[in-house]
């Protein structure tokens, strides 16, 4: 790798051995569905396996993203880049294992427990509404990680004073009908349903790509490039 990717590291889950961060848009567009020359778009992603590899992820699972509820749950055995169908998050208890999605506004939510296990989930106002955070959570405890030892950080994503949205959004996301177009923060409405999950230690990150767009992709602002939330679980 000739350049340091760009990225906005996440030290919330360091103690745990796991590798965590954002691009920034300094890294440029990981987003396949653009303007920008396949070949460029191509290298960010080697440069960002080169990154992984070094911190001991030999495999990273990604997905096109639909804006749903399905949460992968990836086991050892593979190595390479996995780019599966249909699906908004990814979870495992492998070591070696990263993940990512794509985000523009929408939240990115990493989830992981002291053993090393962790979740990515994409969750913008659908895959909010559908609870989305609720099913990476059940990926972990599913497999004997209970809730309350998971610490969940919810990262730079559209701030509650930049997002807009109808009123029907509005009440499919809080069950309130404002009347009309209202604001809402769904980092809050995801930190409730973790919380009510049974997460006792949760952080939300200061950042809005909106109001900080300067560091940071928005699809409200215009953009069409996309940023990248990373995690890897370490080596045992």
């Amino acid at each position: 790798m000739t350049q340091p990717l760009a990225i906005e590291a996440i030290d919330d889950f360091a103690s745990f051995g796991i590798t965590a961060f954002t691009t920034r848009r300094a890294a440029g567009t990981f987003g396949t569905a653009g303007q920008e020359p396949v070949a460029e778009v191509m290298g960010r992603w080697s440069a960002l396996r080169e990154l992984l590899r070094a911190a001991g992820a030999s495999r990273l699972a990604t997905a096109h993203q639909v804006h749903g509820d399905r949460v992968l749950v990836h086991d050892a055995g593979w190595e390479g880049w996995l780019r599966s169908e249909a699906a908004d998050g990814h979870a495992s208890l492998a070591p070696g294992t990263a993940m990512a999605v794509t985000i523009a506004d929408c939240v990115p939510v990493f989830i992981a427990h002291p053993s090393g296990a962790a979740a990515a989930i994409h969750s913008g106002w659908r895959g909010t509404a559908a609870r989305i955070v609720e099913r990476g959570i059940d990926a972990l405890t599913h497999r004997g990680l209970p809730a309350s030892e998971l610490r969940v950080h919810l990262g730079p994503a559209i701030c509650g004073r930049c997002y807009e949205v109808s009123a029907d959004v509005h009440l499919q996301l809080t069950g309130r009908d404002p009347g009309g177009p209202a604001t809402v923060d769904l980092r809050a409405l995801i930190a409730a349903q973790a919380r009510g999950a049974g997460v006792r230690h949760l952080s939300i990150s200061d950042r809005c790509t909106r109001c900080d767009n300067a560091d940071f992709f928005s699809h409200r602002a215009g953009d069409a490039g996309r940023q990248l939330g990373v995690i890897a679980t370490p080596l045992s």
